[in-house]
This record gives C-alpha cells, structure tokens and sequence, in this order.
C-alpha cells in the first residue's frame, strides 16, 4: 500500500482536480518527490481524501500527458524518469525554452515506445523452431504463413477483405507506393491526385516515379471528391481514417462519393491507413477498401506503430492490379527479411501486437488533449480542427497571424515547427495555420515544446498590436491634419 501525503480544500475556488495536480505538480518540481517514486493507486488516493475517483483519474492523467507521472499497466503509477525542476515553470515562463531544441515537426515517431522484450521473445521463439525453410530466400511477395496471419488481422481489425496470396509484404509503405506508381503509369496513368494539404514527401516520390501529383483540397469531411472529378484523374492517394495532416476523417457522404467516383471512372482509390490505429474505436470507420475491394488499394506499415527501422508494409490490391505488382515485384527484389516478418506476425499471433497498440493509442490520445487543453488556455484566437485522433494537430490561426511569423518565432524559442502551407500543394487563400507534432516527442519535452510555442504566439501578438496602434495613431493624424 502506497501513501501520499497531500491535502485539499473543498472550498477553494480552485476544482479539486486542479488541486491536486498543482501540489503533485509543486512536489515533482521540487524535488519532494524524485523520479521513479510510486504514488498511490487512483482509488487509494481518492480514499485517502475523501474526494471521487475521477477527480484523481483527472489529475494523473493530465499529468501524466505533461510529463511529471508516468502509467505503465501492471506497474502503477510513478514520478517519471524525466521528470526535472523547473518544468513546470516551463509551461507559463515568458523566457525561451532550455537550449534544448524541441522538435514539433508532423512525421516523426516515438520509438521509445518500442516492445523490445515483447519483440525479443517474438525473435527468439522464430529462430529456435528457424528451419532451412525460414532461413532462406522469402518469397518476393511476403511468406504464406506470414500473409495469412496479416490477412486475418486486417481482418479483423480494418475489415480488410483480402485473400493471402493478394496481400504483398512491401519494404514499407514508399516501396508499396513505388510499385502502385509502376503499373499505373505502365496502364496509361498520367497523374495521381493527392489531398491538399497533405505530405510533400509522397508528392515528390511521385513525381520522381514518373506521374504527376495533382492538388484536390480538403475540407472538414476530407477530401472534396467534386473538386476530385473535376481534375481528370483516375487514381487519387488518400487518407480516410485521418486526414493528414488536418486529422479530419472522411465523412460517410464522402466515402460513398469517392468510391462511386472510382467506378465512374474505371478508376483506384489508394488508401493511406498510416495511422488508423490512433484513431479512437468509437470513432473509427472500417477500412475504405472493406467497402470495394475492387476499387481500393489498401496501404499499410508498422513505422508509425513500430519503428520505422524494421521496413514492413503491406500492400492489398485488387485482383487486376495485384498480378501486374507482383510481376514488377519480382524484378525489382527478393523480399523483406524473413526472419523479420515471422517475429512481427508471431507478435500479432500472441495478442502482444494488439496490446502495444492500445497503451499507443492511450498514449497518442493524452498528448493530443494535452495539445488542444494547453492551446485552450494559452494561444487565445487560435482553433484545433475537430479530429478524433491522429498524431498531429492542425491549428487554424486568426487571419492576422503570419505563418511565417509564428514559425520564426518558434524558432527562436529552440522550437521547430511548421506552417499549414508548407503541406500545401498549390497556393491559395486557405487561412493561416500550424500542425503541431506530438508523436515524436513525450512529457515534458511536449510541454516544454508547448511553452515555447505559445511564447512564440505572443511575441506575435505584441508585434501585431505594436503595428495596429501606429496605424491608428497615423490615421488620426492625417484626420487631423497633423502629419506633414
């Protein structure tokens, strides 16, 4: 039994969630209570005050989104490794960051997050039943027993209705995108559209593969499938469970347009399900292709709930694409790593796959409310889209606020972030935003991120309000006649 010794006034004006998280927060920050110390359970304290559980459940877990606690299951609760003094004072402090740089860049992972005794069981029980069979050259399309256990889990999972030997092991998803890029264009496709905004990376791969990327913007219920038909196109690239970056996923309407778009125009959708899994169950829409398998092309990788250093993807395609992929599969090389794909679906098979993605998920989903709570209180005027998971945030600034001027301003505050338009394929008069990155970064490097970012909003802000009052400083001038 673990004891805690904290108090709390039931009436203070302050919530007695907010109590209780500032006096942790305060005995973190001062070294009262030192990393990796256990803190009582949830119901314990709740006990020991005399106040609801949920009032404590709040407090851990808004400080567990910041950094100071830290929850593993099985373990309890516990003051968090990288828990420091000062961080705190982090979160309101007018001055820049530590010479740390905090990186809030949309893409990134958190690797630190990675099974490894999970997948070191995984490893080991492959290489002792390992024959010459597993040892040897995989099949270029992926090994039969690994693409049954994927097949099954997709469907399961995503709905994926696809059969094993249609569904390809790729090097990744850009491998999965290259050979799509191959035979399309092989069939006479000229073009590919692309959501705007989305992922200048994709865009550039493919161009370099010979098609043209063709701008289809993006609203609320994703992308906008009239402004799709009006392009000539009869393939698009897009991700409907959440929109990157603006998280936005498409809508039911919209599904149903796209796909009768695709059949209209004897046409692919290619479905990006990058990050499907951080979309909360409630919210999250079986896989588009579950719907036409015929018209969708389903797309998939473990380097966003993995690590991007294992290089598995896969690849589901219908039936007149799948042959033609497998045929420039076969020339271009022999296949992922066997023994890597054997772990990973050993990992599936034994349900420690589907419990890594749910502390992920858990994980993803605290610091993205950490994002929009921090947002709420500290950068007034500025709006998160709407979005029921993903691991980024796109905030939509005030029409006043330069993109530019709020990248800058980060930047001097040793934070790296970017600007809407730098996922803008075409320029337009789309308002001014910021996509705020937090998979790739934890606790109190978020929080610390966070400050600098809101610092930046009001450097801003001073500089806008400076220039607002001399222009009406002048007007009333030249309204008086007192200028020259």
């Amino acid at each position: 039994m673990w004891h805690l010794n904290l108090s709390i006034d039931g009436d203070a004006r302050e919530t007695l969630s907010a109590q209780l998280r500032n006096a942790l927060r305060g005995r973190i920050t001062d070294g009262t209570l030192r990393p990796g110390t256990r803190v009582p359970s949830t119901r314990q304290l709740a006990t020991d005050l005399g106040v609801s559980r949920t009032v404590v459940v709040e407090a851990y877990e808004q400080l567990c989104a910041e950094g100071y606690l830290t929850s593993q299951r099985g373990s309890g609760t516990s003051v968090a490794d990288s828990a420091r003094a000062g961080v705190a004072s982090a979160l309101t402090a007018d001055e820049a960051p530590a010479p740390e740089v905090w990186d809030l860049r949309a893409g990134g992972t958190d690797v630190s997050t990675f099974p490894r005794q999970d997948w070191i069981r995984c490893v080991g029980a492959v290489l002792r039943s390992a024959g010459p069979r597993e040892l040897g050259y995989a099949p270029p399309s992926g090994l039969p027993p690994v693409r049954r256990t994927l097949a099954g889990y997709l469907g399961r999972v995503r709905g994926v209705r696809v059969r094993p030997e249609h569904l390809m092991i790729t090097s990744g998803f850009a491998q999965g995108l290259a050979l799509l890029c191959r035979v399309l264009r092989d069939q006479g496709h000229e073009a590919i559209g692309v959501e705007d905004p989305g992922h200048p990376g994709e865009w550039a791969f493919i161009a370099d593969a010979g098609l043209r990327p063709v701008s289809v913007p993006v609203d609320r219920e994703g992308i906008r499938v009239d402004e799709l038909a009006a392009t000539g196109v009869r393939a698009v690239l897009t991700t409907p469970a959440s929109q990157f970056p603006t998280g936005a996923p498409l809508s039911r309407r919209r599904r149903e347009q796209l796909l009768d778009w695709a059949r209209a125009v004897d046409g692919y959708v290619v479905e990006d399900d990058f990050d499907a899994a951080f979309v909360a169950p409630a919210q999250r829409m079986p896989a588009l292709q579950s719907v036409a398998p015929d018209r969708v092309v389903y797309a998939g990788s473990a380097s966003k709930v993995l690590a991007p250093a294992l290089r598995l993807g896969w690849l589901a395609a219908p039936t007149g694409l799948a042959a033609s992929i497998e045929r420039v599969r076969a020339g271009w090389d022999i296949g992922c790593s066997g023994l890597d794909q054997l772990a990973f679906a050993r990992l599936v098979d034994t349900g420690a796959f589907d419990r890594h993605l749910r502390r992920l998920r858990a994980e993803f989903q605290r610091r993205g409310q950490a994002v929009r709570q921090h947002v709420a209180r500290h950068l007034p005027g500025v709006a998160p889209l709407d979005a029921s998971g993903g691991l980024q945030t796109y905030l939509v600034l005030p029409r006043w606020c330069a993109e530019e001027s709020m990248v800058a301003a980060a930047r001097r505050r040793s934070v790296l972030v970017r600007g809407g338009r730098f996922y803008a394929l075409r320029a337009d008069d789309r308002p001014p935003a910021l996509v705020i990155g937090y998979a790739g970064v934890r606790g109190a490097e978020l929080g610390r991120g966070l400050a600098g970012v809101a610092a930046a909003y009001r450097d801003v802000t001073a500089r806008h309000a400076t220039g607002v009052n001399a222009r009406r400083v002048a007007d009333s001038d030249r309204r008086t006649g007192l200028t020259a």
